[in-house]
């Protein structure tokens, strides 16, 4: 028994271990195996990691490539368009403007074309003429220039009366002359001076003006307005009106007068201090302006008739004494100056002499003024 269980013991050792080892080496095999392919999917996985990663950084790139460097258009555009840059706006609201009308590529293409202009804050509101299909910079370069502007011109002698000058500014700017007439009523927004007396006759300021295309009458006649406060400052009307004992009302009138019957600027301070003297005279004396008798009638000469000379109207200086009740035209820096600068001398009397030269001629005593006026008659006038 000790034999068999000896023998097993050798038997079962030897053949354990033969039987062991042979599990152990088969055990390895497939071990190795499983090596194997246990190496091949983490290096499977490796790549398509790397694929990904690489493909993200390809758009990835693509993305802040397009984020950096947005669309722009090349070349000179296509068709011709108004575009308005509006009141209160900032460049990006340009921007995006300028792209929905098909004017730039990209908003981002305008904003930092205007970024690296250095001008973000410096568009102003107006009408421009650009072009479709634009380059980003030469549309920055558009806005910013004040030439580029569509602008209405309006051009307005020195003298015309106010129904004249809604006259022209109908003709000048397409829209209705009643338009003109109906804002010249609302006194609040067109900011007449106090003295005024709620009239714009007189401080339709008469000049060049340049009105974007969207401009209404009374954003026109405001800006009339605010050019003669400009004058008014600049001629310092209140404080030499006060030097002068009158309103600035009264010179505003005096100027008025001394436009429509001047010929030459030269000659208005001469002007000026006749209507001074008359003013002034003792005992007093009528202005007798032929200039204020017209304006009562409506009418447009130099010289009025006998028979007109009879028209009731507190503008007819002939039968009242001192000045009438407003101005007759809308006078220009050279009158309003003058008004406040009269020249010194004793002159009563002026007559313009030579039609033709618009030359004006003055006189002290009616003996004077009546060899003047046979001057006019040898003359034509």
């Amino acid at each position: 028994m000790d034999f068999l269980l000896g023998a097993e013991d050798d038997d079962g050792r030897g053949g354990r271990r033969s039987r062991g080892s042979g599990k152990r080496g088969n055990g390895r095999r497939r071990r190795r195996r499983r090596n194997r392919g246990g190496l091949l999917a983490p290096l499977l996985a490796f790549l398509i990691l790397a694929g990904i990663i690489g493909g993200g950084g390809y758009y990835g790139y693509r993305w802040a490539n397009d984020a950096l460097v947005p669309d722009d258009y090349t070349g000179k555009g296509t068709e011709e368009v108004v575009f308005e840059v509006k009141d209160g706006q900032i460049a990006s609201d340009v921007a995006q403007e300028l792209e929905r009308q098909g004017v730039v590529a990209s908003a981002r293409a305008f904003t930092n074309a205007i970024g690296n202009a250095g001008k973000s804050d410096a568009l102003q509101p107006g009408t421009y003429k650009v072009r479709k299909k634009m380059p980003a910079a030469d549309v920055v370069k558009l806005l910013l220039d004040p030439k580029q502007q569509v602008l209405m011109k309006v051009r307005l002698a020195e003298g015309l009366r106010l129904s004249d000058i809604y006259t022209k500014l109908a003709e000048q700017t397409g829209l209705d002359r009643k338009k003109f007439e109906a804002a010249a009523k609302n006194v609040d927004n067109l900011d007449l001076p106090a003295y005024a007396k709620g009239k714009l006759e007189g401080y339709a300021f008469p000049a060049t003006y340049d009105f974007p295309p969207k401009a209404t009458a009374g954003d026109v006649l405001a800006r009339m307005v605010q050019r003669f406060h400009q004058a008014a400052e600049k001629a310092d009307l209140v404080g030499g009106a006060k030097s002068l004992g009158h309103t600035p009302h009264e010179i505003v009138t005096i100027a008025s007068i001394i436009q429509a019957e001047a010929g030459r600027h030269e000659d208005m301070p001469k002007i000026a201090r006749v209507i001074y003297n008359r003013l002034n005279r003792q005992p007093p004396m009528t202005l007798s302006m032929d200039s204020t008798v017209m304006y009562a009638w409506k009418r447009y000469r130099t010289t009025a008739t006998h028979a007109e000379l009879e028209i009731k109207s507190p503008y007819n200086t002939y039968k009242n004494l001192g000045l009438p009740p407003g101005p007759i035209t809308n006078p220009g820096d050279h009158a309003i100056e003058a008004a406040l600068n009269p020249a010194k001398g004793s002159w009563l009397f002026f007559v313009a002499t030579d039609p033709k030269s618009k030359v004006t001629e003055f006189a002290t005593t009616d003996a004077e003024f009546q060899a003047l006026e046979a001057k006019l008659r040898r003359n034509g006038g």
